[in-house]
């Protein structure tokens, strides 16, 4: 499944008790359609993503950054400790495509530190 939509925070790299790490981060997907009264309803669904295969692609994955993402979904829901219902989205990203659109600068390096290898120099693209 494929989906397209805009990083709602930074990403962020947690680290399990078998020292694995993940990659996780949120996705918001925006989706209109209009009614039968002819108004346009626009719907906003939101993913919680985890990418296992590098850590080097969290450096790129900031707040509003546009991705391509590639994977599977699954559902989840619990009950919380307020005794109310709630459910949340997850996607198992296997591929990442970056549109841009996110912050500038990222904390502790320069955009140049991307997962995705650079053209010696040959041009001055981030990514």
């Amino acid at each position: 499944m494929n989906i397209i939509g805009r990083l709602t925070r930074d990403a962020q790299i947690s680290t399990l008790l078998s020292d694995k790490q993940v990659v996780n981060f949120s996705v918001a997907v925006n989706d209109s359609y209009r009614n039968k009264q002819g108004e346009r309803v626009e719907h906003t669904e939101y993913f919680n993503c985890a990418y296992w295969i590098s850590t080097n692609v969290a450096k790129v994955l900031t707040k509003g950054t546009l991705v391509e993402l590639n994977g599977r979904v699954s559902a989840r829901a619990w009950i919380g400790g307020d005794g109310e219902a709630h459910a949340a989205l997850n996607f198992h990203t296997s591929k990442i495509k970056l549109y841009g659109g996110g912050k500038r600068s990222v904390a502790g390096g320069n955009r140049n530190d991307s997962a995705v290898p650079a053209n010696n120099g040959t041009d001055d693209l981030p990514f």
